[in-house]
């Protein structure tokens, strides 16, 4: 199997099949958002609520969070560890919910 056939998450190393969609790899990697963003990304406590940013808005940020230009405790540290095609899955999955 090809490795663009299978994308890691880093949810607890789940492999997606050759089989999954977009929308099956952006819920699965949305589960490593929960433990700070909340379930769906709703937010909690002090992590903002990131359910219905908007793709565009969404990957925009991430990019800030990857060179260390948007002010951040953690996610510019766990920003470096997606891919483009990782990080374009949470933002349709995240700008899907409201």
């Amino acid at each position: 199997m090809k490795p663009i056939h299978m994308a890691l998450t880093l949810a607890g190393g789940l492999l997606l099949p050759q089989t999954a969609t977009a929308d099956d790899a952006g819920h699965l990697l949305a589960q490593s958002c929960a433990g700070c963003h909340g379930q769906e990304g709703a937010g909690v406590g002090a992590a903002p609520a990131i359910a219905g940013i908007s793709a565009e808005d969404f990957i925009a940020m991430w990019a800030e969070f990857q060179a260390d230009e948007r002010p951040a405790t953690i996610m510019n540290r766990i920003a470096r560890g997606y891919t483009d095609e990782e990080i374009a899955a949470l933002a349709a999955y995240f700008a899907a919910k409201d």
